[in-house]
């Protein structure tokens, strides 16, 4: 497609004064579907068949689990279909399908390689290409920072990024993409080269007219069909960022600011003998141990404490035991159940809530910040973890996540357990005791 020949045709230049590239960085934004992945992995074999010596490709994505699939289930059989097809089949070359190592070797000795996204990955190696796909979903550089060192002596070397546009949380695309329009404006002629197509926001998205100005791949693989399909059926802000290449907000809140801020008071201090909620987590996907302790009572809920590590917190539940009574509630499957042994043994009652109770805690919790019944004293540590919230199905239902959140979902979750059972203490009949 012709924005695919330009991208190729500018980002490849030689400079004719130093003989290596003009552009050491390229960067393409595209919406998606446009023929991204069919420019990258012509970019790539070309490194790896047309140099004279070996050629060191490290290929990422926004996962390492995603960056496999794409090599072995997308970038593979398009090379094993082609006339190049030989040069990865033995005896010349080879297709590793390791979980740990995937790569695709050519005769010759070069290879592309996936890399994983930590900081660490590309230590004791060189790289002669890098490529940065589906930017949009990082948070930060370290994917850049990994490969960049490696690169250093390669005077030939390229890093390559391309990505669809992401929300304001996408952090490290932002930064490129400012720095990208920069660059075209100033137009230096070397450095970075930057290539976006995407709607402008004050156009209408609604309109085929604007479609077919700024959807390069349009006509040629995607009908105009498929994208008035795409804007009858896609959340207006998904349209526009996949579609239409912008930037959009951040991912909707499971709990929306609005909400969440009507049930914020000041005067929410759980009063008499409150129930306790504790949730811990233990060092997953980048969060690490924490925990946290809220109190309820009387339909009020307030964090009383929350910290990292976890080791502070048999200590701490002994004490607001001794000072106020009550009992302390945990997810009986959760990751808080050892520490709720220790606590026994200390003599403070422990509530833990079977699977289903923990459920339906959450779902009850969800509820009564939608209907205004609950008050929660206003705090940094439980804004920051309902802002950041996500929930797992169950079946019908779902539990707040404690690994897919993008925040410490602890506090939320604490607030969930401390409030289900204050509000089932509240629910008993004073008659219940004459049967």
């Amino acid at each position: 497609m012709p924005w695919q020949r330009l991208v190729a045709d500018v980002g490849l230049e030689i400079d004719p004064d130093t003989g290596v590239f003009a552009y050491r960085e390229v960067w393409v934004s595209v919406p998606r579907q446009s023929g991204k992945t069919t420019l990258v992995l012509a970019w790539e074999v070309d490194r790896c068949v047309s140099w004279g010596e070996p050629q060191r490709v490290a290929y990422t994505a926004q996962t390492g689990s995603s960056a496999r699939r794409k090599l072995l289930e997308d970038q593979v059989p398009i090379v094993e279909r082609s006339s190049l097809g030989t040069l990865i089949r033995p005896p010349r070359g080879k297709v590793y399908h390791s979980l740990a190592t995937p790569a695709m070797v050519f005769g010759g000795g070069s290879r592309i390689d996936v890399n994983p996204t930590s900081e660490a990955s590309g230590h004791g190696q060189t790289i002669d290409l890098a490529v940065i796909d589906e930017a949009w979903k990082d948070e930060d550089d370290r994917r850049e920072q990994a490969m960049l060192p490696a690169m250093r002596t390669r005077p030939m070397a390229q890093l390559l990024g391309c990505s669809t546009m992401g929300t304001d949380a996408s952090v490290y695309l932002n930064r490129k993409v400012e720095i990208g329009r920069a660059a075209a404006v100033e137009d230096p002629g070397s450095g970075i080269a930057y290539f976006e197509w995407s709607v402008p926001e004050e156009e209408d998205i609604a309109d085929p007219e604007v479609w077919w100005r700024y959807m390069p791949a349009l006509g040629w693989t995607v009908p105009q069909s498929a994208v008035e399909h795409e804007i009858r059926t896609m959340d207006v802000d998904e349209f526009r960022r996949a579609s239409c290449n912008q930037r959009t907000g951040a991912k909707k809140r499971l709990i929306p600011a609005d909400l969440w801020d009507a049930v914020q008071d000041p005067s929410a201090v759980p009063e008499g003998e409150p129930q306790w909620g504790l949730d811990v987590i233990r060092n997953i996907d980048g969060h690490a141990d924490a925990g946290a302790i809220v109190a309820a009572s009387d339909g009020k809920a307030a964090l009383v404490d929350a910290r990292p590590g976890t080791g502070w917190i048999v200590e701490r539940v002994v004490e607001l035991h001794r000072r106020r009574g009550g009992r302390v509630v945990i997810d009986g499957g959760g990751p808080a159940a050892p520490i709720a042994d220790d606590l026994e043994d200390a003599g403070v009652p422990v509530v833990r809530l079977p699977g289903g109770m923990a459920v339906s805690a959450c779902g009850r919790l969800y509820d009564a910040i939608a209907d205004g019944k609950v008050r929660v004293y206003p705090s940094q540590e439980m804004d920051e973890s309902a802002a950041g919230l996500a929930k797992k199905p169950v079946g019908d239902r779902f539990v707040f996540s404690r690994k897919v959140s993008s925040s410490d979902a602890t506090p939320f979750l604490a607030l969930a357990w401390a409030f289900s059972r204050a509000e089932a203490v509240e629910e008993v009949s004073p008659w219940a005791s004459f049967g």
